[in-house]
């Protein structure tokens, strides 16, 4: 199955290959285009979308390069979390969602999407990939090392002191002080806290026997809420002793938590995210523009198991036709070389691989523009 996906995302990019080319010689020139990219500089109109807290800096980015090549374009994104922006989109009320996660098979049955027309699927790609970074601050500790187990039994609330026994033991040399830890995660249906907690539920299932998902499960008792990435960083660096979970791109000035895989100890970075969404299978049971990832958080190798893997999410057939070369345009900067760089620098994001870009390209071409 997931072998034929990507041969119909092939086969689908050579169709798209081949009609440009046969047409070249008897159409009139292309657009004008900016210098920079090869993105057209004809569209025009407003666009507006939702979601993902975790994915903003960069949907900034984005829109702020898309605008710059399509002057007359207008792109409004608001960062109400995931599970908000999901139901934005199927509400009809943005024309594309961010998430942190894709649509469960279940959920697309049941829809409704009401900017799609009737019938269409959606797209979903996997353009935006982070670190999730463990993030805590004590006095005088910029780093830790700590071993799956550890980490579930904090945000648990079995492992309630910062000089616990089970820290210390991967933190030979560190002086851990005597003090309450207080973890924090997220008070809102959030794609970053199912990320989260699949790692936690992969990794270290005898002390997480939580099932992932976006909602924290309210029978834990440990820490504190707090409303989506911005509330959750603020909340960690308000107190002493905290501890969170956030977008790597807002990791900066707090210790960070480097996991254990196998025998060694690895810290987030962008390369080691994206180390991990490469040996990932595509999901089975999906149509062709669905790109949901299966993620490994137990790999062999040094990747980075936390990984965040956020979707722009799409209609194939829009009912307003007049939104869809938007989508598809500003979608189709967000996937390019120069999208990716953009969202890189200003949040640390890991800017997919070529084959990926491939694949995502040929999705967005199943979108409807006439």
């Amino acid at each position: 199955m997931k072998l034929n996906r990507i041969a119909q995302l092939g086969a689908v990019a050579a169709i798209a290959a081949l009609t440009l080319t046969a047409c070249a010689s008897n159409e009139p020139a292309p657009a004008a285009t900016d210098d920079a990219t090869d993105v057209a500089t004809t569209l025009s109109g407003e666009l507006a979308g939702a979601g993902s807290s975790a994915q903003d800096v960069a949907v900034q980015a984005w829109a702020a390069g898309f605008q710059t090549i399509n002057g007359e374009t207008t792109i409004t994104y608001d960062p109400a979390g995931s599970g908000a922006g999901r139901e934005s989109f199927q509400a009809g009320a943005v024309g594309f969602a961010g998430s942190d996660r894709a649509f469960k098979t279940d959920e697309l049955t049941e829809g409704p999407f009401s900017a799609c027309v009737e019938g269409t699927d959606i797209i979903e790609i996997p353009s935006y990939i982070s670190p999730i970074a463990v993030i805590f601050k004590l006095d005088g500790i910029d780093t830790l090392n700590m071993d799956p187990a550890t980490v579930a039994g904090i945000f648990a609330g079995t492992i309630t002191n910062w000089n616990d026994p089970a820290i210390a033991a991967t933190n030979e040399g560190v002086t851990l002080p005597d003090l309450a830890i207080t973890p924090v995660h997220r008070a809102d249906d959030s794609g970053t806290t199912e990320n989260f907690t699949d790692y936690l539920y992969q990794a270290a299932p005898d002390v997480w026997t939580w099932e992932p998902d976006g909602v924290w499960p309210e029978t834990t008792v440990a820490g504190e809420a707090a409303p989506q990435t911005s509330g959750v960083v603020a909340a960690v660096e308000g107190g002493t002793g905290t501890i969170g979970y956030a977008d790597a791109s807002r990791a900066e000035g707090f210790g960070q938590v480097a996991v254990q895989i196998g025998d060694e100890f690895v810290a987030f970075s962008p390369e080691a995210a994206a180390a991990v969404v490469d040996a990932s299978p595509l999901e089975e049971g999906r149509t062709a523009g669905d790109l949901a990832i299966e993620l490994d958080r137990t790999p062999d190798s040094a990747a980075y198991p936390i990984v965040l893997v956020s979707y722009m999410i799409a209609c194939e057939e829009y009912t307003d036709t007049a939104i869809a070369p938007l989508v598809k345009g500003f979608l189709e900067y967000v996937i390019s070389a120069e999208g990716q760089d953009a969202a890189a620098a200003a949040a640390g994001s890991a800017p997919i691989s070529d084959t990926q870009r491939e694949n995502m390209q040929a999705a967005l071409d199943l979108i409807v523009t006439q």
